[in-house]
């Protein structure tokens, strides 16, 4: 009975390799849990933010927790502009991928797996975020040392740390917030 399950299981996970479902080289590395969890932006909250930040066709859009990537597909699709996702869960990442072929935008925009801490987002003239004010506070100082001056950052709900907002609106009963990164 004890060989027959064994030879059972060894031919389930020989299957799984021939057809793909478990590809050991292209497998994900596990990745930390997110410091926030998916919370979709409401669509008139994106354009406001995007409008707030003054997007043209010469920006490129950084969203860090990009979700499900409406913010970066929309700055593409509306605005013009280049856009990148930095989103840590695959799933997220595909569904943005697929999202932006489907709008005809994927020329024009990237989604990362990765990690919003450690990602590189010195290229952004635009940073968009809908995280939490302890992620925001943390982020502080990756913002303003590694954003060059003049790039505006818009955030949905929360503050950045102690960093005084250059402007504050509200929309549908929710505050966006919005800095410009000054020269050093």
């Amino acid at each position: 009975m004890q060989s027959i399950r064994i030879e059972r299981a060894a031919a389930i996970i020989i299957a799984a390799l021939l057809f793909g479902a478990l590809n050991p080289l292209s497998a994900q590395p596990p990745s930390k849990p997110p410091d926030v969890h998916f919370a979709s932006t409401p669509q008139p909250i994106v354009t406001a933010m995007l409008a707030l930040a003054h997007v043209t066709d010469t920006d490129v859009v950084y969203d860090l927790g990009s979700g499900d990537g409406r913010i970066v597909v929309l700055a593409a699709q509306r605005f013009g502009a280049r856009g990148v996702g930095i989103e840590i869960d695959a799933a997220l990442v595909e569904r943005s991928r697929q999202t932006a072929r489907e709008a005809m935008v994927d020329d024009r925009t990237t989604f990362i797996q990765g990690d919003l801490f450690t990602a590189d987002i010195s290229a952004a003239t635009v940073v968009t975020l809908f995280l939490s004010d302890f992620v925001n506070a943390r982020l502080e100082s990756k913002l303003k040392n590694e954003l060059r001056p003049g790039t505006r950052i818009v955030s949905h709900q929360f503050p950045i740390g102690h960093w005084k907002p250059d402007g504050t609106v509200r929309i549908d009963g929710e505050d966006l917030f919005l800095w410009t990164v000054p020269a050093r």
